[in-house]
């Protein structure tokens, strides 16, 4: 029995979303990436401050308004940082570290995890304090309050999902992959930082 296939204004609006990301990754893959990682991140810091209303309330503790300025300052952290440094990192692990490396799969994650990961971190907290607008002296105090914690929780959280990353998700898609778990680690990040 022959198989029918849909013209794409007909398929489900899933498909055709799907359809259209795929297409803009291959003509603009800096930029789907950017504005994917922006958008991620922006949904990150929401999501961040709907579950601290919620312990808030929850505890009877009263609830601010959203900050706005939080998803903006991580939409453009995502746009101008995240997307385009992702993608060269993970484009350069490529050429570094190639698959036919006995051991590519050991050294691809001790890359990632013990020298991009703090390195990003760091980059992070000082990109955060410049949008917050916020002063030298702010920087350091979050860096010996937050900073080892928060790299000793990424190290725990994103190391099994970056082994899969760097070494089963095609390169094309790893942005897209780390971003899918970056929604819920921004979240992580945003209340770490208070």
């Amino acid at each position: 029995m022959p198989v029918q296939s849909l013209p794409v204004r007909e398929a489900p609006i899933h498909f055709r979303l799907l359809q259209h990301y795929l297409l803009l990754l291959k003509k603009y893959p800096i930029l789907t990436k950017s504005v994917t990682s922006g958008t991620l991140s922006a949904l990150g810091n929401i999501l961040s401050q709907v579950l601290e209303a919620r312990r808030k309330a929850k505890n009877g503790d009263q609830v601010k308004e959203m900050d706005a300025a939080g998803p903006a300052r991580y939409a453009i952290y995502g746009l101008l940082i995240t997307g385009p440094v992702s993608h060269y990192f993970y484009q350069l692990m490529e050429a570094w570290i190639p698959s036919k490396d006995p051991y590519c799969i050991i050294k691809r994650l001790l890359l990632d995890r013990l020298i991009f990961a703090p390195g990003f971190l760091l980059i992070f907290f000082f990109i955060m304090n410049l949008l917050e607008v916020k002063g030298w002296g702010d920087f350091e105090n979050k860096m010996r309050k937050s900073y080892w914690t928060a790299l000793k929780m990424n190290w725990k959280v994103w190391t099994p999902f970056q082994f899969i990353n760097i070494n089963f998700v095609p390169v094309q898609f790893r942005v897209l992959f780390a971003n899918m778990v970056a929604l819920f680690w921004y979240a992580y990040l945003a209340s770490v930082r208070k």
